[in-house]
């Protein structure tokens, strides 16, 4: 009889330490909603908080599973770490340097020409090499939001010199630079701006 109520004992403890298992676990899952509707583009970074080479690899590892043309990939990323680089990037992002400057990484996105919109090089359709930008742009629809679920926030930034981040990245000519993609923690809570009527976007027939 002891050794019964022994064994049902630490069955009850087995039941107890699994379900504060999956309590505690479910504190870290974040769902994807929650993504969606937390995710802004952040202008003003925490200094103190620093992002490992290991957690950007983790982060663009996950664009990868974008769709693009025929499976052409052609998005490219040159990611700016280390203190020299990121200085130097700073100053190519015109009035946006003073809201990134305390992001711990800066990532330059391009695009493959000739890639994406082409069949045995010739272009598919009247929108050609935009079809490279639709895929950059789903990569990095991808990046923001895994970004996002990894506790991180984003601006994306049209402005900059493409000139000169080609020369400092030794971006080939055959990409075409769209953005640079600041990456880090808010500094603080920023407001969320008012979408357009569902119907303004939308119709059905």
């Amino acid at each position: 009889m002891k050794m019964r109520k022994t064994f049902l004992a630490a069955l009850m403890l087995m039941a107890l330490t699994a379900c504060n298992e999956k309590k505690e676990s479910s504190k870290d899952v974040v769902s994807f909603d929650e993504v969606l509707t937390t995710r802004r583009s952040v202008r003003s970074y925490d200094a103190s908080k620093k992002i490992s080479e290991a957690e950007v690899r983790e982060l663009l590892t996950a664009t990868q599973e974008a769709p693009s043309w025929a499976n052409q990939q052609p998005t490219k990323y040159y990611v700016a770490i280390s203190e020299e680089k990121l200085a130097a990037v700073q100053d190519l992002v015109g009035g946006n340097k003073e809201r990134i400057k305390d992001a711990p990484v800066l990532i330059v996105s391009t695009f493959e020409r000739g890639k994406s919109g082409f069949f045995q090089g010739n272009q598919t359709n009247e929108v050609g090499d935009g079809w490279g930008a639709y895929d950059n742009g789903l990569s990095n629809c991808y990046m923001i939001l895994k970004a996002r679920a990894m506790g991180f926030d984003t601006l994306i930034m049209g402005m900059r010199d493409a000139d000169g981040l080609r020369q400092l990245f030794d971006i080939p000519e055959s990409e075409t630079i769209m953005a640079v993609i600041s990456l880090g923690y808010r500094a603080g809570e920023p407001n969320r701006p008012e979408r357009r009527p569902l119907d303004d976007i939308v119709k059905f027939f």
